[in-house]
């Protein structure tokens, strides 16, 4: 990994090595790398399968860690706590840009006891009850994001429903103001990209002002809520600043994280749950003929097609899994689609059926302790969209070959065309 300078010959020397690197992948066997930084990213399930034929914990030399497929296997990996997330270098196909973001400094890269301490500020946002009094909202923007296409009738469902649903929902929570979301959005999409990590110097310096951009409007709002507090999420982490909980980096980083995270995961769980409904029109006709089917619909999205690649953790001291010795600082990653696939453990794992029952809980959200904070608000804006869209859209159609997200870590849509009829 390689920390870039904003030369040009950073520039040359940084495009350089991408080339190079996929180069190497073409002649590399081991099929994670390919999975990562090759072909892999445009269809995955065939090196889910030669990963999961080398048994419940392949190991990949070429990048020095551990990969399970396995559901029960990865399970107790995502519970260990004695595995970290501390340990882990960077992006798997990206370079190291160093962007002084401040992210390190978020309660999804911390161990315990810090992480305990930074996601315990924001869990009181991502209560059953707060989460419900946010329904009606949900199911507003919903209505008002489909009263805006019906006249034409062709949409992108990402750009023009999904994404701008739980950007406006996780603003609100924060406490955005309403004339702020476009901007807000604007930059959040940014940020959202460097989950994939910086792959090239102009992105970089994107993503350098969207930060920037990101931490002056929290800054202002910090500011704002000190003489007129509110009730939104900003307010109490402001709090928590003052009374000295946290610190200006820890609560930068965590307005931002909470904000991309916020959207990022729900735009992509919505996008592949359409795309699975319309690709099998006896499931978007159950859904339509039982809306109350919307919830089974979203946990069935988030198995069969996750908007999270991969979870990993690192031992700092020697162990075992699967009856394989791993050393201290040799990753360990759980494949969670793979995992949500495991032919032992579901039943005709490839099909998509919304009235699954009596199954194990899919990996989707992570597990453990770093189980993702803001999945019930996920679900919850999931169920609303599936069933505003059985509603208004019942001749919803995919009307151009989708585009998906390149990306060893997201795994979505970038444009998804439909029309209402």
């Amino acid at each position: 990994m390689s920390t870039v300078t904003g030369s040009k010959g950073g520039d040359l020397w940084f495009g350089a090595s991408l080339k190079l690197q996929r180069a190497l992948v073409r002649r590399v066997k081991d099929p994670f790398v390919q999975l990562l930084l090759g072909d892999g990213q445009a269809d995955r399930i065939p090196y889910y399968d030669r990963i999961r034929a080398e048994g419940p914990l392949f190991n990949s030399k070429a990048t020095k860690s551990w990969i399970t497929t396995s559901h029960p296997l990865g399970t107790e990996i995502l519970r260990d706590r004695t595995l970290k997330m501390s340990g882990l270098d960077g992006k798997p196909n990206g370079q190291k840009v160093n962007l002084k973001i401040g992210w390190d400094s978020s309660f999804l890269t911390k161990d315990a006891p810090d992480h305990t301490r930074l996601r315990k500020l924001a869990a009181p946002a991502f209560t059953p009850r707060r989460i419900a009094e946010y329904r009606a909202t949900v199911e507003k923007l919903c209505h008002q994001l489909i009263d805006k296409v019906e006249t034409t009738g062709a949409f992108d469902l990402v750009h023009d429903f999904g994404a701008p649903l739980p950007v406006a929902v996780i603003g609100q929570m924060l406490g955005v103001d309403a004339g702020d979301h476009d901007y807000f959005r604007e930059h959040g999409m940014v940020i959202g990209e460097l989950i994939d990590g910086v792959t090239s110097l102009p992105l970089a310096r994107q993503v350098r002002k969207a930060i920037d951009a990101y931490h002056g409007l929290f800054d202002a709002m910090i500011e704002a809520r000190r003489t007129k507090p509110s009730e939104d999420l900003v307010s109490s982490l402001g709090k928590a600043y003052d009374d000295g909980v946290l610190t200006h980096e820890e609560l930068l980083s965590l307005c931002t994280v909470l904000a991309v995270t916020g959207f990022e995961t729900t735009v992509h769980m919505i996008g592949n749950t359409v795309s699975a409904l319309l690709r099998h029109p006896e499931q978007w006709d159950r859904l339509k003929q039982d809306p109350g089917l919307a919830p089974k619909a979203i946990e069935e999205g988030l198995r069969w097609d996750p908007p999270t690649v991969a979870s990993t953790r690192v031992p700092h001291e020697d162990t075992e899994f699967a009856g394989q010795p791993v050393k201290a600082g040799e990753p360990l990653t759980v494949l969670l689609a793979a995992a949500n696939r495991d032919p032992e453990v579901y039943r005709d794992p490839a099909e998509f059926d919304i009235v699954r029952e009596g199954e194990p809980d899919h990996l989707a959200f992570s597990g453990g302790s770093h189980f993702c904070i803001g999945a019930p608000l996920a679900r919850m804006e999931g169920d609303v969209a599936l069933r505003v869209l059985a509603e208004r859209a019942p001749g919803l159609r995919i009307t151009a070959a989708p585009r998906r997200r390149s990306s060893a870590v997201v795994n979505g849509w970038r444009e998804l065309p439909v029309s209402l009829r």
